[in-house]
């Protein structure tokens, strides 16, 4: 068992990803009202700023900056996960161990999550988002992907329309490590 513990820092800025049990789903593509709604429902509840987020056919990536207040990060995955799954009759294999903790076997029990630490962080990250289905090989461009808030961020002019092709790609930093 691993003894990782999870930073809390109240106000802070997360990296977050989250993914389907079965990874080759498409399960939040073919159902993304759900997702949205699911997303919609837990906003309401928690509050965060959405910095940016993209979702793949079988996980999601997140960046979100909390309240001052707040270290409720996993709280908020907990809670879209959970509206997300609420939305689906239970016809998935259930393990007994999920079983026990009224589980459903949809979601992957465990996240990832990050604190950015600083501006050069924050750009990695946001780029990494806005650049992973490129990197996963669903489309050419990022302005192709349309479950991403890069279009946006392209729109309040924080990237510029050709952020992420070939000419522009020059110079940007995209990790592709995760």
């Amino acid at each position: 068992m691993s003894n990782y513990i999870r930073d809390k820092t109240k106000g802070g800025c997360y990296f977050l990803t989250f993914n389907l049990a079965n990874r080759h789903s498409q399960l939040l593509l073919t159902h993304i009202d759900k997702f949205r709604d699911a997303y919609a429902k837990t906003i309401q509840h928690h509050h965060f700023d959405l910095d940016a987020m993209v979702v793949l056919p079988d996980h999601v990536h997140m960046l979100i900056t909390l309240a001052l207040d707040s270290d409720d990060y996993a709280v908020i995955v907990a809670s879209i996960k959970s509206q997300f799954s609420r939305q689906f009759n239970k016809t998935e294999a259930i393990t007994a161990s999920r079983q026990a903790k009224r589980e459903r076997g949809i979601w992957q029990r465990r996240f990832w999550e990050h604190r950015i630490r600083n501006e050069i962080d924050y750009q990695n990250h946001m780029d990494y988002i806005h650049y992973n289905p490129v990197k996963h090989g669903y489309v050419t461009t990022p302005q192709d992907w349309q479950y991403s808030t890069l279009h946006k961020l392209i729109k309040k002019g924080v990237y510029p329309d050709d952020w992420g092709t070939d000419v522009n790609n020059k110079g940007v930093n995209i990790r592709y490590d995760r």
